[in-house]
């Protein structure tokens, strides 16, 4: 009987273990407790006032995390449904249509999943730049100059021009994904409907979306948890949460609180409601998909 090396085996991963402790439970716990403090520039931690849940009742009385709020749900409303519709739309042609260049058109696609968030807020600020952005100059080109505005200084576009950028960031990734359920899915179901006389779209609406029902839940929920997470860098870049709090969310705000206004304790609050609040939308989400199936 041969024995198991548990010696060797709790050495290789004790590193892992420790590195975890100290970067990711020592901070959570951390930020609870700071979540429940006064914490300050001037009382940091445990020097901090104990409060316990004045934090979070402030929370609602405070119009501009409302504000954030608000607008983080107008975003997770939209932009996952939008993102995940149009990348298996991307996926089926490329998987389905008569291409030649199919991998050059994956590599394309995918290319702004693995740009910097940065970058890809910097690049979309050019875009949506009110006089020497491409897209002012694209309406000119058209003769609909009516159409133009100050895209990212508008409290009416700010946010949707972020949401945008969102879309265009994360399509490839998750057509990816995408691509390869649907080469899990048998050549002869679709050739069997093109035989029946199915069109593309029935081919689509019909096969592919029921047959991928798993795996668009599952997407589904990443690009939730990505909307609440990337909007935040973006928001930052492109906007600074402007104007008035119009393109403000949950992690932008609370990174005001935290790091430009030292309100810690506030701060960790937020960060917290934010996390439980990915966390239940997530099990929603979750619940509902396992259910249709």
């Amino acid at each position: 009987m041969v024995k198991k090396p548990k010696l060797f085996i709790a050495l290789c991963t004790l590193p892992a273990l420790i590195l975890t402790i100290v970067f990711m439970i020592v901070p959570m716990l951390n930020a609870i407790y700071l979540s429940f403090t006064s914490s300050t520039a001037l009382s940091v931690g445990f020097n901090s006032k104990f409060v316990f849940l004045d934090n979070y009742i402030y929370m609602f009385k405070d119009k501009d995390f409302v504000q954030a709020l608000f607008n983080t749900f107008k975003l997770m409303l939209v932009i996952p449904a939008l993102t995940i519709f149009l990348s298996l739309v991307f996926a089926f042609i490329l998987t389905q249509g008569e291409l030649r260049e199919k991998s050059f058109y994956r590599t394309v696609f995918f290319f702004p999943s693995v740009v910097s968030m940065t970058i890809v807020g910097i690049v979309w600020s050019f875009v949506f730049n009110p006089t020497r952005g491409i897209l002012n100059h694209m309406l000119d080109l058209f003769n609909i100059s009516s159409w133009k505005h100050a895209w990212l200084g508008e409290g009416k576009t700010a946010l949707w021009c972020i949401g945008a950028a969102l879309v265009w960031q994360a399509i490839g990734y998750y057509m990816v994904m995408h691509v390869a359920s649907i080469d899990g899915i048998s050549q002869e179901i679709y050739e069997a409907a093109s035989i029946d006389g199915a069109t593309g779209a029935q081919k689509f609406f019909k096969i592919t979306i029921p047959l991928l029902r798993r795996s668009i839940g599952t997407t589904y929920i990443l690009a939730l948890s990505g909307t609440i997470n990337l909007s935040f860098t973006l928001s930052n870049v492109m906007t600074g949460g402007g104007p008035n709090g119009a393109s403000s969310v949950l992690l932008q705000y609370m990174y005001t609180q935290g790091m430009r206004n030292a309100n810690f304790g506030y701060a960790m609050a937020i960060a917290m409601f934010t996390l439980m609040l990915a966390i239940v939308l997530a099990m929603i989400s979750r619940k509902l998909s396992a259910e249709k199936e």
